[in-house]
């Protein structure tokens, strides 16, 4: 099946049939349901519409807006842009919602609809539930008089780059004094517009751009994996360069490849920054419950308290707001700064890293040897069908009830200095397993031992 609704939106691979792919038929049913909520909940007949550069974004971003218009929205339509510069733009141009035209870092064939509410950031389950309920509605629309107006603003991913530079725990001067040699990877999508003007207003000179023109084809897997870095990796040491800076399609998770063209790790990413902004604002962290322990590390070591949360932006970002986070995201390289905007940010992510990066003064792999050093083993496990998820793991807590447990997405167990997590699939009978530990043998066989135990429990 290649179209999956969900509480944050729909996504599906382009062509085909509707109701099993991403059609023109379902964009319009899905996009109408959307509009008529936006109305429904706010009265604001305002929506903000952006995208990534995939091959169909045009196509998809044009049944978009004219759908939106024939319900009576008026379009703001940032075109080419980021996930994070779309967030930012919905309070600014009041209105009522947004839609982000990606499928983030799916292969090119496939596109997406994200939602956001009217404060810029992504629908939480209810809202979404609503949505959902109002595409299986009858559709009416607007007479001729009524017809929403369609806008276009290019400006506001330079707005967005104005608003990091205003950031006080930006240092612009310590980044242009070290004069970095940057190699960038932005995967032929919006990211070739959006990091190289960030970065020369960083006062970065010296760079060299692979796979920036924004095209949509992109030159390997998008997802910012290591698997999928290996041009960079050999560019960077090739270019005797500082650093190697990797984001997805649509610029709101970040990757590093330190000098000597090992990755800094993307589960490290968030671990840094947080690491710099906690040496200028002391507050609570926050990350997912299948994210590294070294961010509760580096909390602990500025004295201030970390948090989980369970996997997904929105659960996050729900929980920075109630323990009053300074710093959050999840262990995929994704960066939320709530001082700029509640919502992944790579762009952020790289200028708060450069100033951590210049005023630490030594190399990008010395600064990574500097932060707890964590193994993360991950690996998935199908169910035989019929199978209830719920009750496998709640077997599998019965065994371990020795060791401090969370519940609040799937199963947590943590013992000591070591954890596994496991979680259902949204869209298939499988159960995730996630396994940390400061060794790499460790981590393996706590996730081995635990998919042996649901094994023996589905026989």
């Amino acid at each position: 099946m290649t179209l999956i609704s969900s509480i944050s939106g729909i996504r599906g691979t382009i062509g085909g049939r509707p109701g099993d792919n991403l059609t023109p038929a379902d964009i319009i049913r899905f996009t109408t349901a959307f509009g008529r909520w936006v109305i429904e909940k706010t009265g604001n007949r305002v929506v903000v519409v952006g995208r990534d550069a995939r091959i169909s974004g045009e196509m998809v971003n044009r049944l978009v807006c004219g759908t939106l218009q024939s319900i009576g929205i008026n379009v703001v339509d940032l075109g080419l842009s980021t996930t994070p510069t779309v967030e930012i733009a919905v309070p600014l141009e009041k209105a009522g919602g947004g839609i982000i035209l990606t499928a983030s870092h799916n292969p090119k064939h496939w596109n997406a609809l994200k939602l956001l509410n009217d404060k810029g950031e992504f629908l939480s389950a209810a809202d979404g539930a609503e949505v959902l309920a109002l595409t299986d509605s009858d559709m009416e629309f607007s007479t001729v008089d009524e017809i929403g107006e369609y806008q276009t603003r290019n400006h506001y991913i330079r707005t967005h780059i104005d608003q990091i530079l205003a950031l006080d725990m930006v240092d612009v001067k310590a980044i242009r004094d070290r004069k970095f040699r940057i190699v960038i990877d932005c995967v032929n999508s919006t990211g070739g517009i959006s990091v190289p003007e960030l970065l020369h207003a960083l006062g970065v000179t010296d760079l060299v751009e692979l796979f920036c023109a924004p095209n949509g084809r992109f030159p390997h897997n998008p997802e910012p994996l290591p698997e999928n870095l290996g041009t960079i990796a050999q560019e960077v040491k090739l270019q005797k360069a500082d650093l190697g800076i990797v984001v997805d399609p649509d610029v709101d998770r970040l990757a590093l490849v330190c000098e000597d063209g090992e990755m800094f790790g993307e589960e490290y990413t968030l671990v840094a920054v947080a690491d710099y902004v906690l040496r200028h604002r002391k507050g609570p962290t926050v990350s997912n419950l299948s994210s590294t322990q070294a961010l509760g590390d580096v909390a602990e070591k500025h004295g201030v308290k970390h948090y989980q949360a369970a996997v997904g932006e929105v659960n996050v970002v729900t929980r920075m707001k109630a323990v009053g986070s300074v710093i959050g995201g999840e262990g995929n390289g994704g960066i939320i700064l709530p001082e700029l905007h509640y919502g992944r940010d790579a762009l952020v992510g790289i200028a708060l890293f450069l100033s951590h990066l210049a005023k630490y003064g030594k190399s990008a792999s010395m600064l990574r040897a500097s932060y707890p050093n964590y193994f993360m083993a991950k690996k998935k496990m199908d169910l035989p069908e019929g199978v209830s998820v719920q009750s496998v793991l709640d077997q599998v807590a019965e065994k371990y009830t020795q060791y401090p447990q969370n519940k609040e997405d799937g199963l947590k167990i943590t013992m000591d200095k070591e954890w596994v997590h496991l979680r259902a699939s949204n869209t298939e009978p499988i159960v995730r397993i996630y396994a940390e530990s400061d060794s790499p043998v460790t981590a393996e066989n706590i996730a081995a031992r635990l998919m042996q135990d649901m094994s023996e429990i589905t026989k």
